[in-house]
C-alpha cells in the first residue's frame, strides 16, 4: 500500500533526521515527494510504502515525535 502524507515539523523537530530514523525504524520506502524546509519550520510530502500495519505504526510514531501528519487526499485521475 502507498500512504502520502504531509509532515510539518515546528522548529523543534525541524532540524532532527526524523524520516531517516523513520526508515531505520520501520519496514516501509520512503519517498520525499516534495519539501520546503526553513530555520523555523518544515513541510514535506512524504509517500510511504508497505504494509498497512506498518504504516499505521509509522504515522503514530511520527505524530509521538511531535511532527503534525496530515493525509493528503489523491486525486480521482491520479488514482
Amino acid at each position: 500500500m502507498k500512504f502520502r502524507v504531509y509532515l510539518t515539523f515546528d522548529e523543534a523537530t525541524v532540524r532532527a533526521p526524523i524520516i531517516w530514523q523513520l526508515g531505520k525504524e520501520f519496514d516501509l520506502i520512503t519517498n520525499i515527494r516534495t519539501a520546503e524546509v526553513r530555520d523555523h519550520m518544515g513541510l514535506v510530502g512524504l509517500e510511504l510504502e508497505g504494509n498497512n500495519d506498518v504504516i499505521d505504526a509509522a504515522v503514530k510514531w511520527l505524530g509521538e515525535q511531535g511532527v503534525q501528519v496530515d493525509p493528503i487526499e489523491q486525486s480521482i485521475i491520479e488514482g
